[in-house]
């Protein structure tokens, strides 16, 4: 009777060993894999951002990145020509960014503006009513945060304020716009509350007067492998602009972000590290525990190499069952550390740092694969190089 007690228990210390051991695969597991998509996916989710709309190169003020400063470029109806004269580009278009209000009853809300030319844009898709037109100086664009802040939809007049007359506290200009469409900007952060108009009336509303100033340039080629050298003549034909190619932002963007890249490194090793311990912990423990079973099969003629495959099965079984629930759990926590990161002020909404891929995905489950085999080399040495006699000899005593 004491000895079937005896055996139960240790049935159930080994499961119980291989339920906590899947677990603890799992976690890392699913660390590994996030720390993978953050890795690559900043620059991936960034670099696709930039692209929505096709625009491969911005050209901003000197000594600046696109949206960084309030430094505006200024006689930029002759730049955009030259521009669209450029056998090798497809469009360009100026887009002026500044801060605005609009009136809500009595009240003025702080708005951003963006002023475009709708010809060619970069910066929003319409999700309701229309687009403006190159002329249309009585539209506006409003993004769902103002459409909802100001309680207007399409067809509506709003009332935008720009600069105000500090002297008399009122506004120096004012403008009321009918709504042409309800759109998603793309670089906005959550929430964000955004109204775009062409670039004359943006101009006006900003300066009070008709002034040809931009916050940047956006340029779409004919061909993207073109990207490089096209932004490279640019910035000698424009000496007095920054010209940047996307791979030159998504370069810029890393650089700014490196910390997240040096925490993935970090992370991923810790989980390996912890699920070879754990591997390697639970089999050196089965091992010992079965040196008299082992003994007796060497014993009776089955090789070593039996044995040893044997055990890296048993290691590659937790590691496979462990790999694939982590991978769901890796993939479940990664939306919710997303969505914690990408709420960060100035983040736009589209971005994201973890961004799930099937190469992301083969990375991670290869390399904790791969892992987990080894991890089973010293119990498998253990149990190879066990002494069939002594070992036959203290388990009858």
């Amino acid at each position: 009777m004491s000895g079937l007690v005896w055996t139960i228990r240790g049935l159930l210390r080994q499961r119980l060993r291989a339920v906590l051991a899947v677990t603890g695969i799992a976690i890392s597991a699913a660390m590994l894999l996030d720390m993978v998509m953050l890795s690559g996916g900043i620059e991936k989710s960034f670099g696709e951002l930039l692209l929505t709309k096709g625009y491969q190169i911005r050209l901003t003020p000197k000594g600046t990145l696109p949206f960084d400063t309030e430094a505006t470029l200024d006689r930029v109806s002759n730049t955009v020509e030259r521009l669209r004269r450029d056998t090798a580009i497809v469009s360009a278009g100026a887009v002026l960014a500044t801060s605005l209000y609009g009136r809500k009853g009595d009240s003025l809300v702080t708005l951003v503006g963006y002023g475009i030319q709708p010809e060619a844009q970069g910066l929003y898709q319409v999700q309701r009513g229309s687009d403006l037109t190159p002329h249309d100086t009585l539209g506006v664009l409003l993004s769902r945060p103002v459409a909802g802040l100001l309680g207007a939809g399409v067809g509506d007049t709003v009332s935008l304020v720009g600069r105000l007359d500090p002297q008399v506290a009122a506004a120096a200009v004012s403008r009321r716009l009918v709504v042409r469409g309800v759109v998603r900007w793309v670089y906005d952060y959550r929430g964000q509350p955004s109204v775009g108009t062409i670039l004359p009336v943006m101009q006006t509303l900003a300066t009070g007067t008709h002034d040809d100033r931009a916050s940047l340039l956006l340029v779409k080629l004919r061909d993207d492998a073109a990207a490089p050298a096209v932004a490279a003549r640019l910035r000698e034909e424009f000496p007095r602009l920054e010209v940047y190619s996307v791979a030159d932002l998504v370069r810029f963007f890393k650089q700014r972000l490196v910390y997240f890249r040096q925490l993935s490194y970090i992370l991923a090793t810790m989980s390996l590290i912890v699920a070879v311990l754990l591997i390697t912990t639970l089999l050196t423990i089965t091992v010992n525990e079965r040196l008299g079973e082992i003994a007796t099969l060497r014993a009776i003629g089955i090789a070593r190499s039996t044995v040893v495959r044997q055990v890296f099965i048993e290691g590659t079984v937790l590691t496979v069952v462990g790999a694939a629930l982590g991978i769901v759990l890796g993939l479940g926590t990664a939306r919710y550390l997303d969505s914690i990161l990408t709420s960060f002020p100035g983040l736009p909404a589209a971005f994201s740092f973890f961004v799930p891929r099937r190469e992301n995905l083969v990375t991670a489950t290869l390399v904790l694969l791969v892992t987990g085999s080894l991890a089973g080399l010293y119990p498998a040495w253990v149990a190879a190089r066990a002494p069939i006699a002594a070992t036959l000899r203290s388990e009858a005593t």
